[in-house]
């Protein structure tokens, strides 16, 4: 059952042990200051939370100097918000202004801090995205002259990829509350219905139950699908048809990311024997991930128990990831990726296999890594497929 929830945002202290951390890696790194400007890093370093990053016009950024406080440059219909945050330098400008959209503040803000001949981190990397016009960033790049822009992305994922206690704990909540929605779901979910009327009776009673958001919510029904990230049809569910839900609920801006099954009336031997199979190989990655371990360890056991269950593939490329702000964090569970395993990691474990053509099976657990191995934050599915009468 749901608990008390965790409170609401952070200490200060979280974020300033955040920002010292990533200052200290700089430090080593030879990085004069770290420019971010997508919405996780800018919350993780600020606090600053808003559903307003929706709208596409306007850019944030968010300076971390060597030492200090992180610094906003940001549009001033945020300054209210950043100002409840622990920032205390909040450059502002009335956006947007396509013609200097904060591009000459933001070019000051860097200057002052690495000076001529400096260095910017930036995140470049794989799972990361530039989110300011292409043109403004060259306008940036010439504006600073001398100053080398340089990729920082292992700086940020190595931060974000070991969460805290406290972020742990709204992981946790939300994935209690997702749990006893799928508990609760045969209450609600029956022969007859449509897809869309089950896909909305699972969105409010996860509202209900407690979640803040259900912005991610995919799923299917029928004798076997293969498109398990589709919106909801009018199709009406039958007996004999299996439903999928997968979803990223979010409590407090972290978030859930599993699925479960269900079979309406009766399982057929097949779609019994491939969801026996997928979850034997997540008990295969569950005794695997432990410290020390690399999520290429985690892949290859379960690998092996798919492949030993007769799976005819998997088109989903990775069986598992990392989870936290985002509803998929780095890193990847695949045959090489090889991301070492360490305590305070959160993770998902998400075999699938192909049990005929057109068919397709996904199993899916988040877990928290302690010293002495997992810990499930989403309640262990039932080893054998659920059935609503």
């Amino acid at each position: 059952m749901i608990g008390q929830p965790p409170p609401r945002g952070f200490p200060e202290a979280e974020y300033r042990r955040r920002t010292e951390a990533a200052q200290e890696m700089m430090a080593g790194s030879g990085i004069g200051c770290l420019l971010v400007c997508t919405e996780p890093e800018v919350r993780y370093f600020t606090g600053f939370h808003t559903p307003f990053w929706q709208s596409p016009t306007r850019s944030w950024f968010v300076v971390v100097p060597p030492a200090g406080k992180p610094i906003a440059v940001i549009p001033a219909i945020g300054e209210d918000t950043m100002s409840g945050t622990w920032v205390d330098s909040i450059l502002t400008w009335p956006a947007p202004q396509p013609g200097d959209d904060g591009i000459s503040l933001l070019a000051a803000a860097l200057g002052d801090v690495v000076g001529p001949g400096g260095t910017v981190g930036l995140p470049m990397g794989h799972e990361t995205h530039l989110r300011m016009p292409l043109s403004d960033y060259a306008v940036l790049r010439g504006r600073l002259g001398g100053v080398d822009f340089v990729d920082a992305t292992q700086i940020v994922r190595s931060l974000r990829m070991v969460k805290s206690e406290a972020e742990i704990a709204k992981v946790a909540h939300i994935c209690a509350i997702v749990s006893d929605s799928f508990v609760a779901l045969p209450d609600f979910v029956h022969v007859g219905m449509s897809e869309r009327e089950a896909f909305r009776a699972f969105k409010v009673d996860l509202l209900q139950r407690g979640a803040d958001d259900v912005p991610y919510l995919v799923g299917a029904t029928g004798p076997g699908f293969t498109d398990v990230i589709k919106q909801p049809s009018d199709r009406l569910i039958e007996h004999g048809d299996l439903l999928m839900f997968d979803t990223g609920s979010i409590f407090d801006g972290y978030s859930s990311d599993f699925d479960r099954y269900f079979a309406f009336g009766e399982v057929g031997p097949d779609a019994a024997k491939a969801y026996r199979t997928v979850w034997e190989a997540t008990e295969a990655g569950l005794r695997t991930m432990h410290p020390g371990a690399t999520t290429s360890d985690v892949w290859a056991a379960m690998a092996e128990v798919l492949a030993a269950g007769g799976s005819l593939g998997n088109s989903v490329g990775r069986l598992g990831h990392g989870l936290g702000m985002q509803v998929t964090e780095w890193p990847s569970n695949t045959a090489d990726d090889n991301t070492e395993i360490v305590e305070g990691m959160v993770l998902t474990l998400e075999p699938g296999l192909t049990w005929e053509p057109g068919k397709l099976m996904l199993h899916e657990e988040n877990v928290v890594v302690r010293s002495e191995g997992p810990q499930l934050l989403s309640r262990r599915a039932p080893p054998d497929l659920p059935v609503i009468d």
